[in-house]
């Protein structure tokens, strides 16, 4: 049963977190769009695409990224305000202990950490299809690939040179088909191909091929062929944010497919799947480091506070970007990079929690 107490604290810490959260949006949104008026003028995109396609998914995208660092912003600032206007200090002589100071704050702090991973999971994923589609058509470079190589599923090996997005053709390709057994079926070669979009269908220009095997060895040869494969030019040429648009089944199947053809981004896609969930938790760890450094009144006013906490979210971002550098270049687990920062500053919560009880 919440009591007043309760009820007050979890609505300052709720309507501070939506008021930071906007106002943080708000300037995000100014600089970006400071940043890349020219580019949508450029590519004429329109007034309600910029709006709504990019700016409102842009929103969501960020806010839920930096919920966890901005709920630990807004603790610091409306305990500090409650020290500094000497709220707390009646509360704890009421003989109530620190840790009944702390549930109400937790309670706000699951709500958001639920809603930040069902957000994480499967809202965002869609919201960023249309935000990451309109940076493709009004705003990134074309896309290339150069030196190709991936072994798909049924025993399938493709190579090419090079693909630009802007021609949307790919120079020196080449597919084999092997046996279980490593003995080579067939293959296709051709000077340049193309994907037709949406589909596993392609066109061959300048090709050769030869299917391997008696009675039915063949070889054949021409200047175009139309013919179709298990996989589309969306599998070869990617950006590293692709996974940002798949929901976590999607992921997760995506990183089995990607793992089988031997891709090199397979830690990047693991760091995206497991900070989905790391990212809310760390709501936990920093509600609790903020309450300890908060809750006392200071000579330097809520300004001091702020500083104090400002100096912790940059330590423990530094802290992350080490981790998942370690697990994208170094072979660190994903599974265990995402998760240390949340570790190390919960010893850090644990031990300003005991300090604060005192």
């Amino acid at each position: 049963m919440l009591k007043i107490i309760d009820r007050y604290i979890i609505k300052k810490f709720l309507t501070t977190f939506f008021f930071m959260l906007g106002v943080i949006m708000v300037l995000a949104m100014v600089f970006d769009l400071s940043e890349k008026l020219g580019d949508f003028i450029d590519n004429k995109a329109s007034l309600y695409d910029v709006v709504f396609h990019y700016y409102l998914n842009f929103i969501l995208f960020y806010a839920n990224m930096f919920s966890s660092m901005i709920i630990f912003v807004s603790v610091i600032w409306f305990t500090a305000k409650m020290a500094q206007d000497t709220e707390i200090i009646p509360i704890w002589n009421s003989g109530r202990k620190f840790s009944r100071f702390v549930r109400p704050y937790m309670i706000a702090a699951t709500i958001l950490m639920l809603i930040s991973i069902v957000f994480n999971h499967f809202i965002i994923p869609s919201s960023n299809k249309i935000r990451l589609n309109f940076e493709e058509k009004y705003y990134r470079n074309a896309m290339s690939v150069d030196d190709y190589h991936a072994e798909f599923p049924n025993n399938e090996i493709v190579y090419f040179s090079s693909y630009r997005s802007e021609t949307d053709l790919i120079n020196d390709f080449t597919v084999e088909k092997w046996d279980k057994n490593g003995n080579l079926k067939g293959f296709i070669k051709a000077a340049t191909a193309r994907n037709i979009k949406g589909t596993n269908k392609w066109e061959l220009f300048n090709y050769y091929e030869r299917r391997v095997g008696y009675p039915n060895d063949f070889i054949g040869e021409g200047l175009k062929k139309d013919t179709s494969f298990q996989f589309d030019i969306g599998e070869m040429a990617t950006r590293e944010n692709i996974a940002e648009a798949m929901n976590y089944f999607e992921l997760k199947g995506f990183i089995e497919r990607e793992r089988k053809k031997g891709s090199a981004h397979i830690a990047v896609y693991e760091v995206e799947l497991y900070q989905r969930t790391s990212y809310p938790f760390a709501a936990y760890v920093l509600t609790i480091i903020g309450i300890a450094v908060a809750s006392r009144k200071k000579r330097g006013g809520v300004g001091i506070n702020i500083a104090i906490g400002l100096g912790i979210i940059f330590i423990y971002i530094f802290a992350m970007k080490v981790t998942t550098v370690a697990a994208m270049n170094l072979g660190f687990p994903a599974s265990i990079a995402v998760w240390v920062p949340n570790f190390l500053f919960a010893g850090v919560a644990y031990i300003l929690y005991k300090r604060a009880k005192r």
